[in-house]
């Protein structure tokens, strides 16, 4: 027989317990040695004491409804820090800030602690215990997607990295928004591994918005070598007027000029549907302006310049004509367009003999499978490769 004080104080003891040293107590029990004392505690002392200890939880007091002591004590279930810490991300329990994330409209809130934030980032921190720190419950944040704002948090958590190609360069503003360096190191490893032509103007616009340069660097390498395949892809008319500048001025750009000048006005289209323009030849002028003057138009060939920029209706006619004069004129007009031709890629050329000469350096092949290795210190794209032909007839 135990009276009420006894009660309360075995019960505490008893949830308190790791789980091992509930199993523990359990077994001596049934040994008969150590009677266990939450034999006698009422089903309504149970639920008063974990209001006591869990106040603003409601889904213990459930599974308490429920004769379910194992949540009360999740803690023992989860060993390690790190896990126990993960349980906590996008948790309200003892959750002492929320975010309203995201455009009016589209917003998600966000419970989050802060004690885990500012451990994690020098601008929570100071967002809640600098100087000025916030004493709002509610903190908006209207310029973060709530998917990158989630998965920042959750590493924050957890140290846990998912990113995904829709979200990943959100999530790469959220972590230099907050000076997460890991995170942002990894969406931008997350970008350079799923680097192509069809996304680098892309990505360029936005390694440099991100000040990130070997990001920069490897979209330029993409970009000049398969530079056709970039300009003609649909996210260089997603870019912004100042890349479009910078990659139109491009001196080692590997194409014809012809396909910069049909980029061109490709993104001069995109560019009046963002701003609602009707596309008219002057409105896609106003929206390039000076952009229009870094395409080498001269340097196009007489026939490629008739059948395209010249019926094209952007230049004016004036243009047009002193165009044709430069062409064929001995006396030029001066032109407000470069005259250079770019300089593109020049190929580097590896001949595994000097002279192709007969007998002068034979490779002789017996049959079997047959190949050249080699090694390069920097990144290169094969443009191509040579064979040469069997002297003793046909040979794959």
């Amino acid at each position: 027989t135990h009276t009420d004080k006894d009660e309360n104080s075995c019960l505490t003891f008893f949830l308190l317990l790791p789980e091992t040293l509930k199993k523990s107590k359990k077994s001596v029990r049934s040994n008969g040695k150590a009677p266990g004392c939450s034999e006698s505690v009422p089903l309504a002392l149970k639920k008063k004491m974990a209001a006591e200890l869990y106040p603003a939880n409601t889904n213990i007091l459930q599974n308490l409804n429920n004769n379910n002591l194992e949540s009360a004590s999740w803690q023992s279930c989860h060993p390690t820090l790190r896990e126990r810490n993960a349980l906590m991300f996008n948790n309200e329990l003892m959750a002492d800030v929320h975010f309203i994330v995201g455009p009016p409209g589209a917003s998600k809130k966000v419970p989050a602690h802060k004690y885990v934030l500012a451990v994690g980032s020098s601008v929570f921190y100071a967002m809640f215990y600098g100087d000025l720190a916030e004493v709002k419950s509610e903190i908006h944040i209207p310029d973060v997607e709530p998917a990158a704002f989630l998965i920042l948090l959750k590493y924050m958590y957890s140290d846990e990295i998912d990113l995904e190609a829709d979200t990943v360069l959100a999530t790469l503003y959220a972590a230099k928004k907050y000076i997460v360096p890991a995170l942002a190191k990894a969406c931008v490893n997350f970008l350079e591994t799923s680097l192509e032509a069809k996304n680098a103007c892309v990505l360029l616009s936005q390694s440099r918005l991100f000040e990130e340069p070997e990001l920069t660097q490897r979209c330029w390498e993409v970009i000049d070598a398969q530079a056709e395949m970039a300009l003609k892809s649909e996210g260089f008319c997603e870019i912004d007027l100042q890349t479009l500048e910078i990659i139109v001025t491009r001196e080692a750009l590997n194409t014809k000029e012809v396909v910069v000048f049909e980029a061109v006005l490709n993104w001069a289209e995109a560019e009046c549907k963002r701003q609602g323009l009707p596309v008219t030849p002057r409105n896609k002028r106003n929206v390039l302006g000076k952009a229009l003057y870094l395409v080498r138009i001269p340097t196009m060939t007489l026939e490629e310049f008739a059948n395209g920029a010249a019926q094209s209706d952007i230049l004016t006619l004036e243009e047009t004509h002193n165009i044709f004069l430069w062409y064929t004129a001995a006396n030029k007009p001066k032109l407000e367009f470069p005259l250079t031709k770019r300089k593109g890629l020049v190929p580097q050329r590896c001949h595994r003999f000097q002279s192709s000469a007969y007998r002068s350096n034979q490779w002789r092949y017996r049959g079997r499978c047959d190949s050249i290795q080699f090694a390069v210190d920097k990144r290169i794209f094969i443009a191509g490769l040579g064979l040469y032909g069997s002297s003793y007839g046909k040979a794959e």
